[in-house]
């Protein structure tokens, strides 16, 4: 199986300027815990997580009604092209310690992305044990 059969193709994304509220839902709604965000090419620029939104916003005493999802998305994000294998990109979600990479076109163009439950359903299962692993250790 290559990187192309095994990513969920086109993701939700949002803006930089969008609301935290309304990503909020939208991972909800699409029960993903990760959103690319991206620029108006569709370019990454970013990521935002469930952890970034607790952290960066209720942690620290915002309030999620009034911040955009550049307040407190993750960037630069840590992408992977599609044309890399399986292997490739556990190997570069091992070493970033993600447990998702949004997955870019040969023009850097968003079109997927990868989580550890991919792995788990494809051939690479003994990957994504090393993956979690990995994932699971502190920075």
């Amino acid at each position: 199986m290559d990187l192309q059969q095994l990513m969920t193709r086109d993701p939700k994304f949002c803006l930089a300027t969008s609301p935290l509220d309304e990503v909020a839902r939208a991972m909800r709604d699409e029960d993903v815990g990760e959103i690319p965000v991206v620029d108006l090419d569709r370019h990454p620029i970013g990521v935002i997580t469930d952890r970034d939104i607790v952290v960066r916003t209720l942690a620290a005493g915002r309030n999620p009604l009034e911040v955009r999802v550049q307040d407190c998305m993750t960037a630069p994000p840590t992408v992977i092209r599609e044309d890399a294998t399986v292997k490739e990109c556990a190997n570069l979600m091992a070493r970033e310690q993600i447990r998702r990479v949004p997955v870019v076109d040969a023009k850097g163009v968003l079109c997927g992305i990868v989580s550890l439950a991919d792995l788990e359903r494809s051939d690479a299962r003994e990957l994504q044990t090393e993956v979690t692993r990995r994932v699971s250790q502190p920075h």
